[in-house]
């Protein structure tokens, strides 16, 4: 990596960059024709990364949840242009009852032309890499190339991008870039821009109203501190309409979706069942020492940007919902471009500090940050591209694969996780024990743990007016067919 440029240094960029009142700011140094190509090559790089890993725990038969063949059945329905319904919720349920997240019907011209899994797994690689643009983009105008790939190189390892990348498929991969893009032209100090790109967060998932209010709080306050009142006003403006998109969401839109008639995660912010800011408290500091050390060294504390990261830590530290706590999931990928561009912005201010300490801290610290991402990689999910494993299909998934394709096209099965997603994109897939007095043409087990003793005895207990006999078995996946002639 090229040595950083000394912070005294005073260069160009090759954007124009305007300073606040009277105070003149140093820029980054003047882009070459590669410097400008670097945040694309950052993100390609990242974009087969993430593909890899992605579809590789697709290949293995890694899923470990029922996500990807929920949003697989509504990205399904929306390229036929039907109602965006998930069976394996519930027969027929409508998931603008569930999360309001109408952004992923943007996927449906693309699945209709790649009716897979895998497409939903591709297409969010590719969101996630191309939230490096703008960080990498943002970071090398305002410090410079080096840097500025320092902290791209950071920001695309960061733990937070890895676990969603690992984690099936999920909406947030339309908001990270979003919100990256947002805060990039937050940077810029572009202020139209910055509110134009937030907007969009409100049709992603309904609590990204709030992250929405944030960021344009922070861009109300930047504008007025640069003198542009009338930027200010509209930001208010932008703010406001945040917090009433999520009022009528969360009151109006998901419960006129929703059978109950209400939203059903009410009760993940219940005190009464453990919930609270004081519950789970040395697992939510480890969740804040991982978003703000190895990724910022604690320098994006500096900058206001990191108040961006308060309504999502906020709503999963005062659940009662103990998986929102920690650093699993996909919980904490639209938090990982709000720090590194918070340590952008606290890196670019930081770098006059009349402390000497200081700014020989700022000097080494993209460098620093970079070098503590490729290190926990190590035990991260993109380690894995190192071994020759993920780019081999086990014979075990071939197998069942082999049992699973004598469902026919277009046929009714009841499954639980391994067998979901081989079959929701041309069958239709309700989840074990919901079918809801349906009676499907296959059950689709993976017993492999042992869990059903006679897996037949098992399907005649969940559908007592029908028989089901095994048709076939896969390493621990078993194959029910319902007999001719009994009930749908």
């Amino acid at each position: 990596m090229p040595s950083p440029a000394p912070s005294t240094t005073s260069n160009t960029s090759s954007e124009p960059h305007i300073p606040a009142q009277n105070t003149p700011r140093p820029t980054g140094t003047e882009q070459s024709g590669s410097g400008r190509r670097d945040p694309w090559l950052v993100a390609a790089v990242l974009f087969v990364g993430y593909a890899v890993i992605s579809v590789g725990r697709y290949r293995h038969l890694g899923q470990r949840s029922w996500d990807l063949g929920i949003f697989e059945q509504v990205i399904r329905s929306y390229a036929h242009l039907q109602a965006p319904v998930a069976d394996l919720k519930a027969p027929g349920f409508n998931i603008l009852g569930d999360h309001f997240s109408p952004v992923t019907a943007l996927l449906a011209p693309l699945y209709r032309a790649f009716p897979s899994p895998v497409t939903l797994l591709v297409a969010q690689a590719a969101l996630f890499a191309l939230s490096a643009v703008p960080v990498t983009r943002a970071a090398a105008r305002l410090l410079g190339r080096s840097r500025g790939l320092a902290i791209g190189v950071a920001y695309g390892l960061s733990w937070g991008l890895q676990q969603a990348v690992d984690f099936d498929f999920h909406e947030i991969c339309f908001a990270v870039p979003l919100i990256a893009f947002s805060l990039e032209a937050l940077l810029a100090r572009h202020w139209r821009a910055a509110l134009l790109w937030a907007l969009p967060l409100v049709l992603v998932k309904e609590d990204l109203g709030i992250t929405l209010t944030a960021i344009a709080l922070v861009v109300a306050l930047r504008a007025r501190q640069a003198g542009s009142q009338r930027a200010a006003r509209y930001a208010i403006g932008v703010a406001v309409l945040g917090v009433v998109a999520v009022a009528v969401t969360l009151l109006v839109v998901i419960p006129s979706f929703n059978s109950a008639g209400t939203y059903d995660y009410w009760n993940k912010v219940d005190d009464s069942g453990g919930g609270g800011p004081f519950d789970g408290l040395d697992t939510k500091l480890r969740t804040l020492g991982w978003l703000l050390i190895p990724t910022t060294g604690l320098l994006a504390l500096r900058s206001p940007i990191l108040l961006v990261a308060l309504p999502t830590l906020g709503w999963r530290f005062v659940s009662s919902y103990s998986e929102y706590w920690g650093t699993d999931w996909h919980y904490s990928a639209v938090l990982m471009p709000v720090v590194a561009l918070a340590l952008v912005d606290a890196l670019d201010s930081a770098r006059r500090s009349p402390r000497a300490w200081l700014r020989s801290y700022v000097h080494h610290l993209p460098a620093a940050v970079a070098a503590a991402s490729l290190a926990l990689t190590t035990s991260l999910p993109l380690s894995a591209l190192t071994e020759g494993e993920i780019y081999r299909k086990p014979t075990r998934v071939s197998a069942i694969e082999r049992l699973l394709a004598a469902v026919p096209d277009g046929a009714s099965v009841e499954a639980n996780i391994a067998p979901i997603s081989r079959l929701t994109s041309r069958c239709r897939v309700f989840w074990i024990t919901n079918t809801r007095g349906i009676n499907p043409d296959f059950i689709a087990l993976d017993n492999s743990r042992k869990r059903y003793r006679d897996v037949e005895d098992y399907a005649k207990a969940l559908h007592p007016d029908v028989r089901y006999s095994v048709v076939g078995t896969a390493y621990g996946v078993v194959l029910l067919k319902r007999q001719t002639g009994q009930g749908q």
